[in-house]
């Protein structure tokens, strides 16, 4: 396995961990999420919500630390990819579409980590060794 996929696994354990704690203080207090992320619009951050956002970011952690253990899995790769992917839109449309979630540090830590995190995870595809499937279509090119 390449060098850069270790660190990527470790990258993913990293964002996993954190999750979880986000997690927790989005089922302890819901008003977290109104102080740190979504302070345009605070009214709108309830216990619903915050619980929905919390079950939402533990998937996400769970998805990322199984991609962690299993990196060469290209299946739990894409869908790992799609959690930062997701998040990224996610951020992006509250801040500038809803406006619901401004530009703090709150705000611009998860764009930050979603942003290098689709960014090492397409890099990380040129690192995959090439399947049965595609040494076959290539030589099937050749010929």
């Amino acid at each position: 396995m390449s060098r850069f996929l270790n660190v990527l696994r470790s990258w993913l354990v990293m964002v996993s961990v954190i999750a979880v704690g986000n997690t927790v203080q989005s089922f302890r207090d819901h008003s977290f999420l109104s102080e740190k992320l979504y302070t345009g619009t605070p009214e709108f951050v309830n216990g619903l919500q915050a619980r929905t956002f919390g079950i939402w970011t533990l998937l996400s952690s769970i998805i990322r630390c199984a991609c962690a253990i299993d990196i060469q899995n290209r299946t739990l790769y894409h869908i790992t990819l799609w959690t930062f992917v997701l998040a990224l839109g996610h951020f992006l449309s509250e801040a500038f579409i809803y406006k619901t979630a401004p530009l703090t540090i709150g705000v611009m830590a998860p764009l930050i980590v979603a942003s290098f995190s689709v960014i090492g995870m397409l890099i990380g595809f040129q690192c995959f060794p090439e399947t049965q499937e595609e040494v076959g279509a290539r030589q099937k090119k050749r010929n």
